[in-house]
């Protein structure tokens, strides 16, 4: 197999499907704005560097994020580029409900699906949940609040960046699959569960506020838009006390 592209190879997923490869024997090749160890340096915004990146792979791992509409650009981008090296299997990362609720976010994740969707190329979409480190960054930017807010009557279901990465890994050196079922967290709990379960294991202070907030968004993370079936995995708690006193510390993208 020739060397397998992962953008995005920087940020938590992406160490984490790099590290999954590796692991595997494959050759990986890290798309990164910065110089380093396997990498090749690409700014995804601007096009530079991205023929000499997808040039000889055989598929590319798409998990580099700019949080907004800019997603939708960086990912045609990269299209455009696949597309002139050959015909890779592009695997994209989404996000369980997407196309159900109203976020911004989401609807430039959405429009990305679209265009590796619309690509030409041998392509596979994976929607996922929400990762243990977004939250416990949720709880971990109220650290200096004597009150921890969160959604009332809100259910999340975390799931482990390692597992997601193993599932992005199998699809990656598979054949192209299109839309694949959505991957999901082993457990369904209570945001307010989760707040203190954080609470207690990381040793802080303060009482969690459930709030009930307004709004269609909100709204639709009640009614558990952003929820599938749940898969084995790494729990929340297992998580939890892997990372001790470092937990939530790093960007959750």
């Amino acid at each position: 197999m020739r060397p397998v592209l992962v953008t995005g190879g920087t940020g938590t997923l992406g160490r984490a499907v790099v590290a999954r490869l590796l692991d595997g024997g494959h050759e990986v090749r890290v798309a990164s704005r910065r110089p380093g160890a396997a990498r090749v340096v690409v700014d995804l915004r601007s096009e530079a560097g991205v023929d000499r990146a997808v040039a000889g792979v055989d598929a590319i791992v798409h998990c580099a994020t700019t949080g907004g509409a800019a997603d939708v650009h960086v990912t045609r981008t990269l299209v455009d580029g696949a597309r002139r090296a050959g015909t890779p299997h592009l695997v994209f990362i989404s996000i369980v409900g997407v196309d159900r609720l109203p976020l911004g976010y989401y609807r430039a994740k959405l429009a990305a699906e679209r265009v590796v969707g619309e690509s030409g190329l041998g392509w596979t979409v994976l929607r996922a949940t929400q990762f243990h480190d977004l939250v416990a960054w949720l709880w971990r930017v109220q650290r200096r609040s004597p009150v921890i807010v969160s959604p009332a009557s809100t259910s999340i279901q975390p799931i482990d960046v390692r597992d997601v990465a193993a599932r992005l890994v199998e699809l990656a050196t598979g054949p192209p699959a299109g839309r694949v079922p959505d991957l999901g967290g082993p457990e369904v709990r209570g945001a307010t569960d989760l707040a203190r379960t954080y609470v207690r294991a990381t040793g802080r202070r303060g009482v969690v506020l459930p709030i009930r907030f307004p709004g269609a968004v909100a709204a639709g993370y009640r009614r558990g838009h952003h929820l599938t079936v749940p898969r084995s995995g790494i729990t929340f708690d297992q998580f939890l006390a892997e990372r001790g006193a470092t937990v939530g510390r790093h960007d959750p993208r």
